[in-house]
């Protein structure tokens, strides 16, 4: 499957900032959002905004990895997928975390802009899909995990205050 570049750039722009019709984007999903928000989980075991947010942020890095042959292991967070953030972490690491993201994205954006349309077309290092469908991939991820973001802000409003006020 062929995929012109600027179609995946508008792809990825309206899946994580820009103008979307299908509703909330990544970007628009934490816009506002607090650190104290950002840790609640709506039960153990399960993912808080934060960690969503850095697991996107990841996710951005690893394609980009994919797509110019970077080393691995580089990304800004030791580990990989899923990144735990307790509910005492500082609202500066919070905005921190939230940069990368936008760092992430700006970094592969730029990539995507200046590979070679052969480059793109190339099977990825799994040979399962091509490199540009793993930067579409990328859009389809942004938007799930959008979603998920407004379900659990949605949940967070309905949760009992564990102060019972």
């Amino acid at each position: 499957m062929a995929f012109d570049r600027n179609h995946l750039l508008r792809l990825l722009d309206e899946s994580f900032g820009g103008t979307a019709w299908h509703g909330t984007n990544l970007r628009g999903s934490i816009r506002g959002v607090t650190a104290e928000q950002a840790s609640w989980r709506p039960a153990p075991d399960r993912h808080n905004i934060w960690e969503i947010v850095l697991h996107t942020a990841y996710w951005k890095y690893a394609v980009r990895r994919q797509l110019v042959g970077g080393r691995r292991g580089s990304f800004a967070c030791s580990g990989n997928n899923w990144f735990v953030r307790p509910a005492k972490e500082a609202a500066s690491t919070w905005k921190k975390d939230v940069a990368l993201l936008h760092e992430e994205n700006g970094l592969l954006r730029e990539v995507l802009k200046s590979l070679p349309a052969a480059r793109l077309r190339a099977l990825s290092a799994r040979k399962k899909s091509t490199l540009a469908e793993l930067a579409l991939g990328v859009a389809f991820h942004d938007v799930y995990h959008a979603g998920q973001i407004q379900l659990l802000k949605r949940l967070q409003k309905r949760a009992p205050d564990p102060n019972g006020t």
